[in-house]
């Protein structure tokens, strides 16, 4: 069971790594994560549960084991992870838990855990110490068995995406498609429609089979559907979302895939104008042209190691108005400083209604670099690898904020390793394609081979 305590979550193939045993135990445990200010302002945890067939048997086991240590909560039931923060929030909870594996295949579950205010629970937040208190069967049951209240949280969530909406009319009526891959994306059909675009959905019903392709929009692979039918229905921009619904990634339309780095610079400069002056995060992996740009919107450019526990405190820290992963989280002040990936879709549509411009046309001047994805490497000694790539580059601008980062005026890579798979992961980004496939040729003399998916 070690092994599905991951850096941001707990996780695991079902039946195999965890069950319900686990989950009523991950219950009992979440009372070691809330401090005595979480407990002031409440009692109550929220539950809720993604589409997958074992989720709605572990989401009553963590409740059994939850109201066992003397904790209510609020069953939330089916909603989206982004719903389940937005619930936390909202509802003044303690902490909140979602039962999901994410973009994960369907024999995968979990749990992401989160605090009062929607504050993260990760590895180095608390997981580490469910881990501890299971282990060590430090899982004390109350005198006094918690209540379990049901509440519905779709109205709310939908006043308060739509309340962020600047505009339905302007510039006409825009067609957008929509992947929600058959994932809890399925949910926001309704607050899709009540935006004033004519949608096409594409895979909105929920399967957590997975039927039609891998949940996850960071693989190109799985954009092809949303690209072709961008193409056919002749629609101004595609979104796919993840499995649980907290990332999403866009694309052009002509069905160009747009980095989400590139994404989290065009919602901030959308954010700037109605903030001027405030913070913007983003995670080290992302191009130089966003920084430039919030630059020259106006707004303060904030870096930060990849993972959401470091973005949403970093954001909380400086009262930044966003920030963005590279991964395809988006987070906002105005939402619990929480990531949401229709919020991230309101805001686009924002953009493109008040300038009358295609999304392709407001991409370009930010493609400004040729940039590598994030490529993954199988190393035995991470960290002599990645001691190895300082030695070469002694000298140069460099620092350990996460993994090795290494600048210089035409080019940067950062070499970092996975929290989560054997992996070393390296980004480049250069002045022109000649140029990066040179410095990726040379990293790679140090890497070896990219590992095959």
């Amino acid at each position: 069971m070690a092994g599905i305590f991951k850096a941001y979550d707990i996780r695991g193939v079902y039946g195999a790594d965890l069950d319900e045993t686990t989950a009523r135990q991950v219950g009992l445990a979440f009372q070691h994560v809330l401090d005595d200010d979480d407990l002031a302002k409440s009692n109550a945890v929220v539950v809720g549960r993604d589409m997958r067939s074992h989720s709605a048997g572990l989401a009553e086991a963590l409740i059994d084991g939850l109201t066992a240590a003397g904790l209510d909560v609020l069953d939330v039931g089916l909603v989206t992870t982004p719903m389940n923060y937005f619930a936390v929030g909202h509802l003044g909870a303690a902490g909140g838990i979602q039962v999901t594996a994410s973009h994960n295949p369907a024999k995968y579950n979990g749990f992401k855990l989160s605090r009062h205010g929607a504050r993260p629970v990760s590895g180095d937040h608390g997981i580490a110490l469910v881990e501890e208190k299971i282990a060590a069967g430090d899982l004390p049951e109350a005198d006094a068995r918690g209540e379990v209240t049901s509440v519905d949280v779709n109205d709310d969530y939908q006043s308060h995406v739509l309340g962020h909406l600047r505009s339905t009319n302007g510039g006409g009526r825009l067609r957008l498609v929509a992947d929600a891959a058959n994932g809890m994306g399925t949910l926001y059909r309704p607050l899709l429609e009540a935006m004033g675009i004519d949608l096409v959905p594409l895979y909105f019903e929920l399967d957590g089979s997975f039927p039609n392709h891998e949940a996850n929009p960071l693989k190109e692979e799985n954009l092809e559907d949303l690209q072709e039918a961008v193409e056919r229905h002749g629609a101004d921009l595609g979104v796919s979302f993840d499995g649980d619904a907290d990332r999403s990634a866009f694309v052009d339309e002509t069905g160009r895939s747009i980095g989400s780095d590139l994404t989290t610079a065009l919602i901030a400069g959308e954010l700037l104008e109605r903030h001027p002056g405030a913070a913007v995060v983003y995670d080290l992996r992302s191009s130089r042209a966003l920084a430039e740009y919030v630059r020259e919107k106006g707004g303060v450019p904030i870096r930060e190691r990849v993972g959401h526990s470091f973005m949403k405190a970093t954001l909380r820290e400086h009262e930044g108005v966003f920030g963005g992963e590279l991964a395809g989280h988006y987070y906002f002040r105005d939402n619990f400083y929480a990531d949401s990936s229709i919020l991230a879709v309101v805001e686009i549509l924002n953009l493109m209604r008040k300038t009358h411009k295609p999304l392709s046309e407001l991409v370009e001047p930010l493609r400004r670099y040729a940039k590598s994805p994030e490529i993954n490497f199988e190393v035995e000694d991470k960290q002599g690898k990645m001691d190895e790539l300082a030695r070469r580059h002694e000298g140069a601008d460099a620092d350990w904020v996460d993994g090795i980062s290494v600048r210089y005026p035409t080019w940067w890579f950062n070499v970092r390793p996975s929290n989560t798979e054997p992996y070393l992961r390296l980004v480049v980004e250069a002045k022109d394609e000649e140029e990066l496939e040179r410095r990726l040729g040379d990293l790679m003399e140090v890497l070896g081979e990219p590992a095959a998916d």
